[in-house]
């Protein structure tokens, strides 16, 4: 089984920074991925970043040149960097890694999610 355990979200006023960590744990051989999506109130969970074990990442439209993701292979974690933060931002932030638990075995996982709420 693993886990995946978000933290960082919370209040800030437009134009502030947040930066959100997650961390998996459990029975992993290596992970593939791991990126962020978000859900606002009677919307679609979409993603925002992902990022490969090799530093590649993807960004949607929206987030960029504002927010910046990170991975560190060695803590099987993945950070968010959110500047510039805009009411829009509002939103249930979840982790998402593909994992593998074993050479010829790997699932995709979800956090619990962590709350962003941008207003003044």
């Amino acid at each position: 089984q693993v886990h995946l355990v978000e933290s960082g979200g919370g209040l800030v006023q437009p134009g502030g920074s947040l930066r959100l960590s997650c961390t998996a744990s459990g029975v992993i051989d290596s992970i593939l991925y791991m990126g962020w999506y978000r859900q606002a109130p009677g919307q679609l969970r979409e993603l925002v970043a992902s990022t490969t074990n090799a530093n590649y990442t993807d960004y949607a439209e929206f987030v960029k040149g504002r927010f910046a993701i990170s991975i560190d292979n060695h803590k099987n974690s993945v950070y968010l960097q959110m500047n510039s933060l805009t009411p829009e931002d509002t939103a249930v932030y979840y982790c998402n890694a593909h994992v593998y638990l074993n050479p010829y075995e790997s699932y995709t996982y979800w956090g619990q999610g962590t709350q962003v709420t941008v207003s003044s």
